[in-house]
């Protein structure tokens, strides 16, 4: 037996951002650059262990939102032709290095990721990335699980119960349609917990999740364990704790790997350094400069002046941090066993982008770790919960504190001066979603799809996005615009509900602008539903 456990978690997530109205827009980008530089070189990473035989467990949560972005016909097809422009970009980009060495070695690598992107995008996975990930699932490498609907921020939606308890039920609902099971966990949008969360979780069927450090450190009484085991809410769901060691190796930008002077530097970029004609159909239309993905510098240092990137140097910096990462593991799990009698767990969770996209070798390094853990089974074990809450059915009773992670630990990332306006809307328009629905208990025909759309214009009004990117004041102005517009658009579906004169061509424009949930059932806000069990589930019965 493993002196102890590693649970690796990947949490993916996308805002639902798509807009056929536009031909170019700006932050449907954002998908794009995750595609390309994470959730494809997750599945490079994942198969080609699988296919080696290097046996590994990890979790990945998959967002409802990414996923029906993922599936989308429109989303698809303009994200293969911008990979497109970006293969005959880099092939320019050959030709233009040719008298630089050291450029060109690099350009030569962007050109055949894309290409190899390219291919195996459309031959490999036929497009649907969703189903790739899937099979690692089927093949027993990946514990796929699920999250809210659109990643609401629970604490502050549960002014309205009903709005916290949808949300859940939704994700989880989604999730088992397109992955044939019902997620045995739920990853909490920012890890925001709140007492009583974990009946709603329980109704949902759901077996554990995940809180941040202070959650369980500070739970009434004492947790005995610590973060080392997880805390069994009242309701009976598994609550596990991040810890910070590991974590903090891995996400910080300054005293954790991604730093290192070695690896790729995340902003300097041809978007902003080539001519727009240069870029070809990569440069926005409008003038607007943006990331393309190519980018030839070096993290360096703290300074502006940045040096070219050597990508066997930087392989070679994975390597030694992956190796890094397990003996401190190891180190870590013998002391933590020697003190609990039983064999410890390390959560460590992240968000998915950081791998590939914000960290371009964090792709590397990952198969540096689950290599490294496979070679040493008699030191560590890599586990999912589910695992081991098979292996460890009995744990403490206690409840975790109300917590969130971000800026300060106790929701205020997506509560402050430059957001809460936003938050009088949304309850407002939970409570009008609530007494929609329990007014009609079967409605039909326009008033059915009037009342599926209210559902998803409310639920995608609510994502924690927009209040996080208002706190950020990144792009605040895209933010707020979607705010409003979905509360604007539930008030249009509000007011014909109430009138009994429904706007047919209005409704069929909104049904396909915002077209995520197709299966999306609005007696989910009523205080009698209750969760029917699926397919597969109805067959074992």
């Amino acid at each position: 037996m493993s002196r102890g456990h590693v649970c690796l978690v990947l949490h993916a997530h996308m805002p639902f951002i798509r807009h056929p109205e536009h031909e170019d827009f700006l932050e449907e980008g954002w998908l794009r650059e995750a595609i390309l530089e994470t959730y494809i070189p997750l599945l490079w990473l994942l198969e080609d262990l699988s296919e080696r035989g290097i046996e590994y467990r990890i979790t990945l949560s998959l967002s409802p939102t990414l996923v029906a972005m993922l599936k989308d016909p429109l989303l698809r097809f303009r994200f293969e032709r911008h990979l497109g422009h970006l293969c005959d970009l880099s092939e320019r980009e050959v030709r233009r290095t040719r008298h630089e060495p050291a450029l060109q070695r690099t350009a030569n690598l962007y050109r055949d990721r894309f290409a190899r992107a390219r291919r195996d995008y459309d031959e490999r996975w036929g497009g649907d990335l969703v189903a790739a990930f899937r099979r690692l699932s089927d093949a027993g490498c990946v514990e796929l699980i699920t999250c809210s609907a659109t990643h609401g921020f629970l604490p502050l939606l549960n002014q309205n119960p009903a709005a916290v308890r949808a949300q859940l039920l939704v994700g989880v609902q989604h999730h088992r349609e397109w992955f044939g099971a019902a997620p045995p966990g739920l990853w909490l949008p920012e890890c925001g917990y709140f007492a009583g969360l974990d009946r709603v979780l329980a109704e949902a069927g759901i077996r554990y999740t995940f809180v941040e450090t202070h959650a369980i450190d500070h739970a009434p009484g004492q947790a005995y364990y610590g973060v080392y085991a997880p805390l069994c809410s009242p309701a009976g769901v598994a609550c596990f704790g991040r810890d910070p060691e590991s974590t903090e190796q891995v996400w910080s930008s300054r005293e954790g790997y991604p730093g290192d002077p070695y690896y790729r530097e995340y902003y300097r970029d041809v978007g902003f350094d080539l001519d727009a004609k240069a870029l070809g159909p990569l440069a926005h239309e409008l003038g607007i400069r943006r990331n393309v993905g190519i980018k030839y510098h070096r993290v360096t240092g703290g300074t502006e002046a940045k040096e070219l990137y050597v990508r066997e140097r930087a392989l070679e910096r994975a390597r030694e941090h992956g190796q890094n990462f397990f003996d401190n593991r190891r180190a870590q799990v013998e002391w933590l066993a020697e003190r609990m009698g039983r064999p410890p767990i390390v959560v460590a969770p992240y968000d998915a982008e950081l791998f590939g996209h914000w960290w371009f070798e964090g792709p590397d390094w990952l198969g540096h770790v689950l290599e490294n853990v496979a070679r040493a089974p008699e030191h560590l074990s890599l586990v999912t919960p589910s695992d081991y809450l098979d292996s460890y059915p009995v744990n403490q009773l206690a409840n975790p504190v109300p917590s969130s992670w971000g800026y300060k630990g106790y929701s205020e990332m997506w509560l402050n001066g430059k957001n809460d306006w936003i938050y009088p809307h949304l309850h407002e328009a939970a409570d009008r979603m609530v007494e929609l629905a329990e007014a009609e208990p079967a409605a039909t025909g326009s008033a059915r799809r009037a009342l599926n759309q209210a559902a998803r214009e409310l639920l995608l009004a609510q994502a924690s996005d927009w209040a996080f990117i208002m706190s950020q004041g990144t792009v605040v102005s895209y933010a707020e615009r979607r705010t409003k517009e979905h509360l604007s658009r539930f008030r249009e579906l509000w007011g014909m509900l109430r009138a009994r004169a429904f706007d047919e061509a209005a409704l069929s424009e909104l049904e396909a602008r915002d077209n995520l949930f197709p299966n999306l059932d609005y007696r989910v806000y009523r205080a009698d539903y209750r969760m029917t069990p699926g397919r597969e589930e109805r067959e074992l019965r």
